[in-house]
């Protein structure tokens, strides 16, 4: 995995990839001690799109029994934290609002309900995982062995932020004993804020994904759509350039352009209409190969604003790993990661958006599919996890030394 520590040597930064030197060893996996929960707060569902949260606590089973708390749902099923467990070792917490609760009470029953989950789970050496700065407004008396801060998007800059954010990310960078980050964009930001920031990237599945490079079954929902298909995957919100594919679309409507994923936080009568332009909707984890596999290109049609400015797209790996050509727009992360490899190809306007992909099509990039698959296979979602679990390891035998 690619990790940047804010005292990292230069030795370290000009390795290759950005790698320290030690990563590239057969894991050893550190102990845990008596810590033996991990119980993480997060923005995000768990059983939404599948992405970084869901990769790294799944891997953090190896070590821990994880409880990953959602926000509140509010609803007439009573005051209660309904748990679904996934597996012997990760459970989804869910707590349940009644309608009609006040942002004060909302943060005072949360906290009743999460305390009420530690006795009875009898929870008290355990690591705390924050997705989002916003929990701690209800779980700041907590007193974890250690706390976490995976920062993997700078949320203040997304529609609808609230505005105590910042203030709390404040607060929890103060408490955190490790921070996390997405990317390099977000590492460059946060780096002067802690002592201990360090840049995990967006990682890959390879062995799910690179199964999109055999022949797969067309999914009955994409059969009929005619080739060259040109594929998107992920959510399409604030930080999708619906203009640049309406345009790009428009002037080759012998090219279909296919969206996966959930419409959220915009508008959909912005999206373009048209009749090669598909939207598919939301799929498994375990489906998106198969869509994949029957893709001639893959894009990432990010817009250049404020929420785009610190991302690190997990899909341009994935795509990668399917096979596929990547064109993207000049996403800082993936220029400087990808682009600057010549592994994926950049386009900014809607022209060169559209020779890029002729150029994809054409079969003429990439053009060292070894280079590529090397540089996946060494940025593992389980090396990543590897790296982040000794990192912690190390922090909290410290604490107990001091």
């Amino acid at each position: 995995m690619a990790v940047i520590n804010s005292a990292s040597s230069s030795r370290e930064l000009s390795n290759k990839h950005n790698r320290p030197v030690n990563s590239l060893q057969s894991p050893v996996l550190p102990e845990t001690g008596d810590v033996r929960d991990l119980v993480c707060f997060s923005h995000l569902r768990w059983n939404f799109v599948y992405q970084r949260p869901q990769h790294l606590l799944s891997r953090a089973t190896q070590h821990y029994r994880v409880w990953f708390i959602e926000e509140p749902i509010y609803d007439n099923s009573g005051l209660r934290m309904s748990v679904c467990r996934q597996d012997d070792q990760l459970h989804v917490l869910v707590p349940h609002l009644p309608h009609g609760t006040t942002p004060a009470d909302a943060l005072r029953l949360q906290r009743q309900l999460v305390d009420q989950f530690l006795a009875d789970e009898r929870i008290a050496d355990f690591i705390a995982w924050y997705y989002t700065p916003m929990a701690l407004l209800f779980s700041d008396h907590l007193q974890p062995q250690l706390t976490v801060y995976d920062c993997m998007d700078e949320l203040s800059a997304f529609w609808g932020a609230p505005p105590q954010l910042l203030e709390q990310e404040k607060r929890l960078l103060q408490r955190a004993g490790v921070v996390f980050t997405g990317g390099y964009s977000l590492y460059e930001a946060k780096q002067h804020r802690h002592p201990r920031v360090f840049a995990f990237p967006s990682s890959i599945d390879f062995s799910h994904f690179s199964t999109a490079r055999q022949n797969q079954t067309d999914p009955a929902d994409q059969q009929a759509i005619p080739h060259p298909r040109i594929g998107f995957s992920g959510v399409i919100d604030e930080r999708f350039d619906y203009d640049l594919i309406g345009e790009v679309a428009r002037r080759r409507p012998d090219w279909h352009f296919v969206l996966i994923g959930p419409i959220v936080k915009i508008d959909q009568a912005l999206l373009p209409k048209s009749d090669n332009v598909h939207y598919l909707g939301m799929k498994a984890y375990k489906e998106l190969p198969t869509y994949l596999s029957n893709w001639d290109v893959a894009m990432l049609p990010f817009a250049l604003n404020d929420s785009t400015r610190y991302i690190s797209p997990t899909k341009t790996p994935e795509y990668l790993a399917a096979g596929l050509p990547v064109v993207s727009t000049p996403i800082r992360d993936v220029v400087r990661t990808y682009g600057t490899e010549d592994f994926v190809l950049i386009a900014e306007s809607a022209d060169a958006f559209e020779q890029a992909i002729e150029l994809a099509l054409a079969g003429k990039h990439p053009g060292d599919w070894s280079a590529i698959d090397t540089f996946l296979i060494e940025n593992s979602w389980n090396r990543t996890w590897n790296d982040m679990h000794r990192l912690m390891v190390a922090e909290m035998n410290v604490a107990v030394e001091q």
